[in-house]
């Protein structure tokens, strides 16, 4: 058996026991995403080099019998989005193709605190706007269960990457469903932890009051680990709350008895996939099976939620993104070129006589800002940022924002009243199994309905898990959703673990290239 087709925990065991390296084992999984990566388009960038140094350093310390960290040498890959200190950090935009930030992220120092590995960053939707990395300005990112698919969005190329054994763990971020969706798609396991459980500090905001990091990897015990390292207050994100962080691997174990599972009626009606909701159905009897007790409750705001998401996360997008202005740091339009386009626009302006064009023509500053926005931002930031302005101008704001704020409200409270007669809400992660690449990239309104189950959860800064439950007849995978109360992680991660203890399906792996 190949390293690569290890677990996390798996390949923890082999390196406290040293039977292997560190430095074999991030060989191995370099080597894999040079013979598979150019296919799948998973990372944006692998510094070899650097992660060979890294975990020689682990080597050596296991070696003379120091303390490692939690991690101990295994290697994580990286949305690149996360602040990484001296290392490109680009969102997958123009905007940042060069920027290199002068610091970590938290979560980048939690892990190098840890000894994890750092293989390198992966693709994602420009600025994690988007559900099927394909607004990437730089690449495409396929599904490794079928390459003419797409893995999801934002977190793409992280999903991608640990369900093409590229790396066995990964940490991305989840605004709408972006950690969710992906896994579902990929057949790996992804989980969107409380708002405040994770610090953001370092993260490239999209929507402030939604986005959290959280892991990725291949079954609940390796989810659990990488949670334990990220999870845990944080003094410079005002968001983060001084909660103390369970033993997840050590609790991970253990059944919850008298699970009481709740089941919403109303996520199973128009628009759900017919495969998808019978894999669903028979994962929920495998919970019975288990001693769960399967009841219905409601959520009567869900119905608005993606209408709620798709005003407020523009509004903060529009908000968070204005720092773009080609003066700090970024990307800037040439100096020479916009002054040549004011000039020459000035000259036919005065040719014509027209005084008011003359009146209201931008200045050179303006210009440069409206240039520089322009050239570097993807048609789907674009779209987003003009939403969120909109719905946020005078006139505007309280018939959408504050509407939207209210509806949030009302949609936490919904949960609020679920989770005092349920343990966890199970339903589906996506209305359907991933589709071609390019079916939907000129629908907008297509592809936000696909965050349909998932948007709800971060409106309500609850917890959500996918994990895989079966496979379409066209052999894609299938997700199921679990929904926790706020910090309930660890009866999250518990709840998910006795479903896959049950079940096989996160065992299967893609064949590429017929391997």
């Amino acid at each position: 058996m190949s390293l690569t087709d290890l677990s996390a925990v798996e390949l923890l065991d082999r390196l406290d026991a040293r039977h292997v390296t560190s430095t074999e084992v991030v060989q191995a999984f370099l080597d894999r995403i040079e013979r598979y990566d150019r296919r799948i388009g998973a990372f944006l960038r692998v510094d070899r080099e650097a992660a060979l140094d890294q975990a020689a350093a682990v080597d050596r310390k296991r070696q003379a019998g120091e303390a490692l960290g939690r991690l101990g040498g295994l290697p994580v890959a990286i949305k690149d989005l996360l602040a990484t200190q001296g290392e490109p950090t680009t969102c997958a935009s123009r905007m940042l193709e060069d920027f290199r930030p002068p610091y970590d992220a938290t979560v980048i120092a939690r892990l190098k605190a840890a000894d994890g590995v750092i293989l390198g960053k992966t693709n994602m939707d420009e600025f994690a706007m988007g559900g099927s990395t394909e607004n990437s300005a730089f690449r495409l990112t396929r599904n490794p269960w079928d390459t003419t698919r797409i893995p999801g969005g934002s977190s793409g190329g992280s999903a991608a990457a640990v369900a093409a054994a590229m790396a066995p763990l990964s940490v991305a971020s989840d605004t709408g469903g972006s950690i969710r969706a992906p896994a579902s798609w990929c057949g790996v396991v992804g989980l969107k932890p409380t708002y405040g459980r994770v610090s953001r500090y370092g993260l490239v905001a999209f929507a402030s009051s939604l986005d959290q990091i959280g892991p990725l990897a291949r079954t609940v015990e390796d989810a659990a680990l990488l949670l334990e390292v990220l999870a845990g207050h944080d003094p410079r994100d005002s968001t983060s709350v001084d909660r103390p962080v369970p033993n997840y691997t050590s609790s991970v174990g253990r059944p919850l008895e008298r699970l009481r599972l709740g089941i919403v009626p109303e996520l199973f009606g128009d628009g759900l996939d017919a495969e998808v909701a019978a894999a669903v159905r028979v994962a929920v009897d495998v919970y019975r099976s288990l001693g769960a007790t399967v009841q219905e409750v409601s959520l009567p705001h869900g119905k608005y939620a993606v209408a709620t998401y798709y005003i407020i996360a523009p509004c903060e997008a529009s908000s968070n993104l204005a720092r773009y202005d080609g003066v700090h740091y970024g990307y800037r339009t040439d100096a020479q070129k916009a002054a040549a386009r004011l000039e020459a626009e000035r000259k036919a302006l005065e040719q014509a006589g027209d005084r008011a064009g003359l009146d209201n023509l931008d200045t050179a500053l303006v210009r440069m800002y409206r240039q520089t926005r322009s050239e570097a931002f993807g048609p789907e930031v674009k779209r987003r940022i003009m939403l969120g302005t909109y719905a946020l101008s005078a006139g505007y704001y309280d018939a959408y924002y504050l509407k939207a704020m209210k509806v949030r409200r009302l949609v936490r409270e919904d949960f609020d009243r679920a989770f005092e007669q349920v343990d966890l809400i199970a339903g589906p992660v996506t209305p359907m199994p991933a589709y071609p690449i390019g079916e939907k990239v000129n629908d907008p309104l297509a592809m936000y309905l696909c965050d349909v189950y998932t948007a709800c959860t971060n409106l309500a800064g609850i917890a959500g898990l996918s994990i895989p439950c079966g496979f379409s007849s066209r052999g894609l995978p299938i997700g199921l959703h679990l929904q926790a109360p706020a910090f309930e992680e660890e009866r999250l991660l518990r709840g998910a673990a006795m479903y896959q203890r049950a079940t096989a399906w996160h065992t299967r792996r893609p064949s590429l290239d017929g391997e």
